[in-house]
C-alpha cells in the first residue's frame, strides 16, 4: 500500500504542476528543430507560383495543393516554420528571412523544395522548425562546394589537353581553381553558424533555454557536375562519376564535423531530370549511381538516405515543352513577317501548334527549362514533401 500511496501522490503533484503555466511551458519546451537545405539552382528553386494551379487536376498532387494555399487561394504562411536563406537574392550573401511561405525561391515569385518541405515537416513533427537554406546556381561539388578534407582538385588528361589546345595560361588557371575551391562550402557553413549564434534574430519566439537540435540536412545539387565532361572525362562509362560519390561522402563527414553534429541525418536528392528513363542511359545513369553510393557505406547506413526525384518527373509536360522549342524558328519567322514581334503575338502564333487542352497544360504547368525541372510545381512540390518524409523516417529509429 505504501508504494501505491506514493504513486498517487506523485501523480497529484505532476497534475498540479502541470496546471502552473510557467512550469508547464518549461516542461513542454523542446529543442528547436533546425534543418539545413543546400545545393545549387534547383535548391534555389525556379518554380513560378503561376504553376500551382496545375496541381489541382491530378489526384496525387491535389491534396498537396490544399496544404499550400489559404481558403482565398493565396500561398500559405507557416506559423511554426521560419526560414533564413542566402543565395537567392541576386548575390551570394544577402539574407531573406521570416515565416515560411512562397517566395523563398530564386525570385519572390518562385519556390524551391523548401516550401513543401517545411509544410510537411511541420505536419510530421507538430513543433516549431527553423530552415536554413544556402543555395547558389551553377555551382559544382568538385570545386565550389568541395569539402575541405578532400584532396586538391587535379586537372585530368582531357582537361589539360583541352586547356592547352585553347592556349590557356596553366599557371593562372591552376591559381583560379585554388581560389575558387571550397568557397561555397565555407559560405554555407559560415551562414549556418551565423544563424545558430543568434537564433532569436530569425525566430523571434525562440527561447534560448530550450536550445536547438540540428535535425537534418538535405543536399540537392548535381547538374554542373553531371555536364562537366572535362572533370569527369569517363562520364559516359561505368564508374565515370566515382569521384563525385567520394566527394559527397567527404562532404557529409565535413559538414557533420564543422557543425559538431556527428549523427545529423542526411538526405541526398538524386538527380531526376528526364525521369526514370534516364536510369538506363549514360551519363545520368552513372551520375545517379554516384549520388547514391555514399548511402551504401556502412558508416552512413543508418542516417544517410537517397531520395530519387526521377519518379516525380512529368514526361507529358516535357514532351509539350520540347515541341514548343522546335516551333520557335517558324514562330519567329511568322511574327517577323507580320511585323508584330510582341510577346502576346508570339504566344498567339505558338498556340496554333497545340490542341487547346495541350496549350492550357503547357502554359499552366511549365515556367522554366528542363534543367530546372521545367519550373513545374507538379514536379518540385512532391519532391519537397519527399525530402521531409525521408528525414522524418531517418529520425524515428534514432529516437527509438
Amino acid at each position: 500500500m505504501k508504494d501505491i500511496g506514493q504513486s498517487v501522490k506523485f501523480r497529484i503533484i505532476v497534475a498540479v504542476f502541470g496546471l502552473m503555466p510557467g512550469i508547464a511551458s518549461q516542461a513542454a519546451a523542446k529543442p528547436l528543430k533546425v534543418f539545413i537545405l543546400a545545393g545549387q539552382s534547383n535548391m534555389q528553386g525556379h518554380v513560378n507560383v503561376s504553376t500551382f494551379d496545375s496541381l489541382a487536376d491530378d489526384p496525387k498532387t491535389a491534396p498537396i495543393l490544399k496544404e499550400m494555399r489559404n481558403a482565398d487561394g493565396t500561398p500559405r504562411v507557416c506559423e511554426k516554420v521560419w526560414i533564413s536563406s542566402i543565395g537567392c537574392a541576386g548575390d551570394d550573401t544577402t539574407e531573406q528571412k521570416g515565416k515560411l511561405t512562397a517566395g523563398f525561391g530564386a525570385s519572390p515569385q518562385e519556390i524551391g523544395p523548401e516550401f513543401t518541405f517545411g509544410i510537411y515537416m511541420e505536419k510530421l513533427l507538430n513543433e516549431p522548425i527553423l530552415i536554413i537554406k544556402t543555395s547558389w546556381g551553377g555551382k559544382s561539388l568538385h570545386t565550389d562546394f568541395r569539402p575541405p578534407s578532400a584532396k586538391p582538385y587535379e586537372f585530368c588528361a582531357t582537361e589539360l589537353q583541352g586547356r592547352r589546345n585553347r592556349g590557356d595560361d596553366m599557371k593562372k588557371e591552376r591559381a583560379n581553381v585554388i581560389k575558387a575551391t571550397s568557397v561555397y562550402y565555407r559560405l554555407m557553413i559560415e551562414h549556418v553558424r551565423k544563424v545558430l549564434a543568434d537564433v532569436k534574430r530569425v525566430v523571434p519566439e525562440y527561447d534560448p533555454t530550450q536550445g536547438y537540435e540540428l535535425a537534418g540536412f538535405v543536399w540537392f545539387q548535381g547538374f554542373n557536375d553531371l555536364v562537366s565532361d572535362w572533370t569527369y572525362e569517363n562520364r559516359m562509362k561505368p564508374g565515370g562519376y566515382d569521384m563525385y560519390g567520394q566527394l559527397l561522402a567527404d562532404f557529409i563527414r565535413d559538414v557533420r564535423k564543422d557543425l559538431s553534429a556527428p549523427k545529423m541525418p542526411f538526405v541526398v536528392g538524386v538527380m531526376g531530370i528526364g525521369g526514370v528513363k534516364e536510369d538506363k542511359k549514360p551519363p545520368q545513369m552513372y551520375f545517379r549511381q554516384a549520388q547514391v553510393a555514399p548511402t551504401l557505406l556502412p558508416e552512413f547506413k543508418v542516417n544517410v538516405m537517397a531520395v530519387r526525384t526521377a519518379p516525380y518527373w512529368d514526361g507529358a509536360l516535357e514532351s509539350l515543352q520540347a515541341r514548343m522549342d522546335t516551333c520557335w524558328p517558324k514562330v519567329d519567322a511568322r511574327v517577323a513577317a507580320e511585323k508584330n514581334t510582341s510577346w502576346e503575338n508570339k504566344m498567339k502564333v505558338m498556340a496554333e501548334n497545340f490542341k487547346p487542352e495541350e496549350w492550357k497544360r503547357l502554359r499552366a504547368g511549365a515556367s522554366n527549362g528542363g534543367y530546372h525541372y521545367l519550373g513545374a510545381a507538379k514536379i518540385m512540390v512532391p519532391i519537397g514533401k519527399a525530402f521531409a518524409e525521408a528525414l522524418a523516417n531517418i529520425q524515428k529509429p534514432q529516437e527509438q
